[in-house]
């Protein structure tokens, strides 16, 4: 059970999470209605926050930008094995310029926990015009 503990603190079988979106094509302004899917490790694990960063790439200067963050603080036991849904709800600014070969959007998501290392996943978003 230590040799466990140490390895979820290291990264190895911690908690994942999955920003889970209706769709891949939005309209700025529009109001995206996801979930958080959340996959218990091999062991328990407090949660401290999730972290979701709207974020622009501009792939002329490779330069990325974050545009809004969405915090949510909780102190949640995710049990060994165990999976949970958080709901999402994100309204993308009107004034977002429409995806391009050069500028692209993306969710960067994080999973804070009191201890081990933070878990992160990456959604493309395309914005039309």
């Amino acid at each position: 059970m230590i040799l466990r503990k140490y390895m979820s603190i290291l990264g190895i079988g911690s908690a994942q999470i999955d920003l889970i979106l209706p769709k891949e094509e939005f309209q700025a302004g529009e109001c995206i209605n996801g979930y958080f899917l959340i996959k218990g490790g091999v062991i328990e694990q407090k949660l401290k926050r999730i972290d979701c960063d709207l974020v622009l790439a501009d792939h002329t200067t490779d330069e990325e930008r974050i545009i809004e963050t969405t915090n949510i603080l909780t102190s949640k036991q995710i049990e060994s094995e165990e999976q949970n849904r958080i709901d999402f709800t994100f309204r993308l600014p009107s004034d977002l310029m429409a995806s391009t070969d050069v500028r692209t959007y993306h969710f960067n998501t994080r999973l804070v926990f009191d201890e081990g290392v933070i878990s992160k996943d990456l959604d493309i978003i395309r914005i039309m015009d």
